[in-house]
């Protein structure tokens, strides 16, 4: 078995949304809505500057799935990714799909002179994404995500 990765295109953001909706109800308990989400992932593969997506592939057929987005830092003068929206879906999972997208994406950092990290934030009673994470060498940060949502519409 190989898994391939490839950008997302186009097409592939009916699927995505839907990833990311289960995602975030597996995760969080949260339904995200079709008329949000959709344009959402759409908007994210069609503008670069917002957001890049990854596919992985088995077989000619989309398994899993991550985003990255940067955030400028002014301390490292460069960019961290923020790895987001990783999802796997259920009949391909430990069979090291994440795996995958994370090495093609750390692959990719490490030639960009501009970055300077890779983060990503992952809910506190997610163990298993926490072992997985620490299993590829990444550590806690020691940050605390703080949000003030704006309610639009």
């Amino acid at each position: 078995m190989s898994i391939r990765i490839r950008d997302a295109a186009a097409a592939d953001a009916p699927l995505l949304a839907r990833w990311a909706q289960a995602m975030a109800f597996e995760t969080e308990g949260k339904r995200l809505p079709d008329g949000d989400i959709l344009p959402g992932v759409a908007r994210g593969i069609a503008e670069p500057g917002l957001a890049r997506y990854f596919v992985a592939e088995i077989d000619g057929k989309p398994v899993g799935t991550l985003m990255l987005t940067t955030e400028w830092s002014d301390w490292r003068n460069g960019l961290w990714w923020w790895i987001q929206s990783v999802y796997v879906a259920p009949e391909a999972r430990r069979r090291g799909v994440y795996r995958a997208l994370y090495a093609h994406v750390r692959a990719l950092a490490e030639v960009d002179p501009g970055v300077c990290g890779l983060r990503l934030y992952v809910e506190k009673e997610n163990l298993a994404a926490q072992r997985t994470y620490a299993a590829l060498g990444m550590r806690d940060a020691h940050y605390l995500i703080y949000e003030d949502g704006l309610a639009r519409g």
